[in-house]
């Protein structure tokens, strides 16, 4: 008996080139949306600001507007100092000048002496924080004259200088100069030591090793000593200025003070604070760009 014969099937063949795949693009946030999102942002950074600041306009006009009130309310502020918010750039000659003058003789004294502090602090902190040696023989001496007032050193600067300027320079720079050696020894001292030994192994000289190990590496704690140091000379300008006369700020707040002009002094006292956080938020700009964001803002 014959078997029948199976007939092979036809064999399917499969393309040998792999199909392609349509990307999915993705959905596009609308324009209204985006824009909301980021006017809430927005929002939530200013509008608490500007609440706090209103309240505390309105405590401050209700409580100075009563009669014996020995400070003026702030619609009295603004009335009072309408010419020198208007016309910052006058210039009348010797010490009656607008603010801007003053501001801009306070700001060439910070800049000079905290320049000069923050070159010779960052060589002292990088001396005792490298070295045993420098530390234990300048640490205990940094103790103890950073706890002198800045103040205190003003008589012994006009002593030695003869000068207002000059006087008034170095009171910034020995303000200035104590935090900023201590955060760089600091951050010296907390370079990791497989950094070190990375080092050795490229046989890096001094010169390399500082600017290519060194100050990456201690650069947050560098920027935190700068900080606090900017911070520091516009606090001393203001306070030695109110001693050593001539254009400035503090001068100008002290020669207010004189004519009783406290409309003047509050003014003065807004426009400081303005300026020491710009001060501050710059040097913190700086740091975030060096360090690559890890710096703390």
């Amino acid at each position: 008996m014959n078997m029948p014969v199976l007939k092979s099937e036809t064999a399917v063949s499969f393309p040998t080139t792999p199909a392609k795949v349509l990307a999915i693009a993705p959905k596009k946030t609308p324009f209204a949306a985006r824009a909301l999102v980021q006017a809430k942002a927005v929002a939530g950074t200013i509008v608490p600001p500007i609440v706090v600041l209103a309240v505390i306009l309105g405590v401050w006009e209700l409580l100075c507007r009563k009669a014996g009130a020995t400070l003026p309310p702030p619609s009295r502020v603004l009335k009072d100092t309408w010419e020198l918010i208007v016309d910052p750039f006058f210039d009348r000659g010797g010490i009656d000048k607008g603010l801007f003058w003053h501001m801009s003789a306070s700001l060439q004294r910070v800049a000079f002496g905290y320049a000069l502090s923050a070159v010779a602090g960052v060589a002292l902190g990088t001396l005792v924080g490298q070295s045993l040696w420098a530390m234990r023989g300048l640490d205990p001496i940094f103790q103890v004259l950073r706890t002198v007032p800045p103040l205190a050193w003003l008589p012994l600067s006009l002593a030695a200088f003869r000068n207002g300027q000059p006087s008034a320079i170095f009171v910034i720079f020995i303000t200035a100069i104590w935090p900023i050696i201590i955060n760089t020894a600091v951050g010296i001292r907390n370079i990791p030591q497989d950094y070190r030994n990375v080092a050795q192994v490229l046989r890096l000289n001094q010169f390399e090793f500082f600017y290519k190990i060194m100050v990456p590496a201690a650069a947050p704690y560098i920027f935190t000593g700068l900080r606090i140091g900017i911070g520091l000379s516009w606090l001393a300008i203001v306070a030695a200025e109110m001693l050593i006369g001539g254009v400035g700020i503090g001068f100008f707040i002290w020669d207010a003070w004189n004519s009783s002009h406290i409309s003047e002094i509050i003014l003065a006292l807004i426009y400081v604070g303005l300026v020491g956080f710009i001060l501050d938020r710059m040097v913190a700009g700086v740091a975030s760009v060096v360090t690559r964001g890890t710096s703390a803002n």
